[in-house]
């Protein structure tokens, strides 16, 4: 298919002038495609893994096998999406800077491009061999993330991940919310 401007036109998320080969601490949430529930349910504020989200923190927890210098924090596996915290290199992030990025030598360091796409790919094949279904894509197109740049950011957003099963009833994800949480509320 050929690019068409008026057409085509998603905006980046990506941070503009961040080099994503460097170091640093990353909050990312990857939802399901449609947020269809396939992970578990929310119980009593608890969130309850079935199989397909057994299969999907077995993918999150390998991650570190797969790509050297690569560290997972806090995360949690929702019935409709993931919140995690992935750790590249080093504890956190450099602040963005308007020298030019050296394009010189390859790195060995993954980046979180990388890293997010073998994960999507691993447990989006083991989910849908489990339930039998390759007409559809396990996970929407794209992912959030969010470059952490300080303790007191790192410290809220683990926070946040820990309190998402007790918030589920007002969660932005959740199909059965009625009234939802501000968007960005790991921010406050």
């Amino acid at each position: 298919m050929k690019y068409k401007p008026d057409k085509h036109h998603r905006r980046s998320m990506r941070l503009k002038g961040y080099d994503y080969n460097q170091a640093g601490a990353y909050f990312i949430t990857n939802c399901t495609e449609d947020r269809e529930c396939l992970f578990g349910e929310v119980v009593d504020g608890e969130m309850r893994l079935n199989e397909t989200g057994m299969l999907v923190l077995s993918a999150w927890s390998n991650l570190p096998q797969r790509f050297t210098n690569v560290y997972l924090d806090k995360a949690v596996i929702m019935p409709n999406h993931v919140h995690g915290i992935i750790i590249v290199g080093a504890p956190l992030a450099a602040p963005v800077s308007d020298v030019p990025i050296n394009k010189g030598a390859a790195s060995g360091a993954p980046t979180l491009g990388n890293i997010m796409r073998a994960f999507k790919s691993i447990s989006a094949g083991a989910v849908n061999r489990l339930l039998n279904r390759s007409d559809r894509p396990l996970w929407q197109r794209n992912y959030y993330e969010h470059i952490i740049r300080n303790e007191v950011s790192l410290t809220r957003i683990r926070q946040y991940i820990l309190d998402n099963p007790a918030q589920w009833a007002l969660d932005r994800e959740n199909p059965d919310a009625i009234i939802k949480e501000a968007e960005n509320a790991w921010l406050v």
